[in-house]
């Protein structure tokens, strides 16, 4: 068995590492030029479901430099007012050595280079996928645009939400507009920044409710290593070997941050909203946060301007299964999902993992795929519901007068679940139970 991977991404790298490690060749082909190329966003959560996946796809050293090249782990989650009030603050699960049922913060480009290394003979960077046609003789091919191409048993899609091997192999499932847009950017972590924020934030994830159904996220990022690159003195022992002997810190610019993603209904965005950049684009947010307590828009001020770029929060339509083939797709090339519900990257994860499994226990290509198929389709689109209900520019979160009515209800829901201790251990344990689910 011969399979290719269309797309060096999270999910991708993750089905190349478990396929290879089970001696199925494998080739991933990447339309990146360089490994520090082309990713957006950068912070991405993986929860116990996307820690199996990895445990069981990748080798054992490289799982554990994954856990120790994480950013330090939450300790709460914190519901907010525009004001900076703290309307309810969960403590979370402690970090205690679980390589599994725990929740990692991760930056998405030192992720990447995780996934990357060892992989050299794998990746094929360059490689910009065109379109793919059925060989007679069972196989398929893969066709780029320098005039190459590859032969395989199977192609995999793994090539995200603009996905050109969906349009051409399933033409009808079609991608939409959720209605939300989002400005996302990265703040220097220093002595001023840090003191723009409480505690509780500093040291958790910070979801913040507004009028006018805007909502603003909020994570900090500390790694194991300072501005320079050098591992922090306080590091030692097997963590500190692992991350000297890693070579993707070389890739990786990654240092500690605060990173804040603003986001509201389309509608509320000037128009051109989508070509601005950098300072322009804060600009916009602090245009559109002029009554927010003036250390949360100082933060905004504070932003790297080259970090700042806005997003159009996109959302699959759920299609029916479709005939079994020697293609196939995971992650957001079939299920691109929201951010509502932070599980994308860890559903491709779970794709990844399963499609593995089917793969690598000798069943026949069509069988394993249509065995991969029948679970993925009908959990992937679950998990597309889901995200689509909590970033919906349609929802009532957004009209004038019923999303005053519904932020007003959220804030004393999470107010009286804040007080009452039981309430308070079943919305963690829930919250758990979800981002753990398989």
């Amino acid at each position: 068995m011969r399979v290719i991977i269309i797309g060096a991404g999270t999910g991708g790298m993750c089905l190349a590492h478990g396929l290879r490690r089970a001696g199925v060749p494998v080739a991933v082909y990447e339309r990146d030029r360089t490994r520090a190329d082309g990713l957006h966003g950068y912070r991405v959560g993986i929860d116990p479901t996307g820690n199996r996946a990895l445990k069981e796809c990748l080798p054992p050293e490289l799982f554990d430099t994954f856990a120790a090249t994480c950013a330090r782990a939450p300790r709460f989650f914190n519901v907010l007012t525009e004001k900076r009030g703290t309307t309810a603050s969960f403590p979370l699960r402690p970090d205690d050595d679980d390589p599994v049922n725990t929740e990692r913060s991760v930056s998405r480009m030192t992720l990447r280079q995780v996934l990357l290394t060892g992989m050299e003979d794998v990746v094929h960077f360059g490689k910009e996928f065109t379109r793919y046609e059925r060989d007679a003789d069972g196989t398929v091919t893969a066709f780029f645009a320098d005039g190459s191409s590859a032969t395989g048993d199977l192609l995999v899609a793994a090539d995200g939400t603009g996905s050109r091997v969906r349009r051409q192999y399933l033409p009808h499932a079609q991608i939409k507009d959720s209605g939300i847009i989002a400005i996302s950017a990265k703040v220097p972590i220093t002595e001023e920044t840090r003191r723009l924020l409480t505690p509780e934030m500093f040291y958790g994830i910070s979801a913040m409710f507004a009028p006018r159904g805007m909502f603003c996220i909020w994570h900090v990022m500390e790694f194991k290593w300072g501005r320079e690159g050098g591992i922090k003195h306080d590091v030692g022992g097997s963590e500190r070997e692992l991350i000297e002997r890693w070579p993707g810190l070389l890739y990786d610019n990654t240092r500690d941050y605060i990173n804040w993603g603003l986001s509201a209904a389309a509608s509320r965005f000037p128009a051109g909203i989508m070509d601005l950049r950098g300072a322009d684009l804060v600009d916009v947010a602090l245009g559109m946060t002029g009554d927010w307590h003036p250390d949360l828009r100082r933060l905004f001020t504070l932003a790297d301007p080259g970090s700042c770029f806005p997003i159009n929060i996109r959302t699959s339509v759920p299609v029916d299964p479709w005939p079994t083939t020697n293609v196939t797709l995971l992650g957001d090339a079939i299920h691109t999902m929201t951010p509502g519900q932070g599980v994308g990257a860890n559903t491709a994860l779970r794709d990844a993992m399963l499609l593995c499994r089917e793969l690598a226990g000798g069943k026949p290509v069509l069988d394993a795929v249509a065995a991969y198929e029948r679970q993925m389709i009908p959990y992937g689109f679950a998990r597309v519901k889901d995200s689509l209900s909590r970033m919906d520019g349609d929802g009532a979160a957004h009209k004038p007068v019923i999303g005053r009515a519904l932020l007003a209800g959220m804030r004393g829901y999470f107010t009286v679940v804040d007080r009452v201790p039981a309430l308070k251990r079943k919305f963690v344990d829930d919250l758990y139970a979800y981002r753990g689910a398989e």
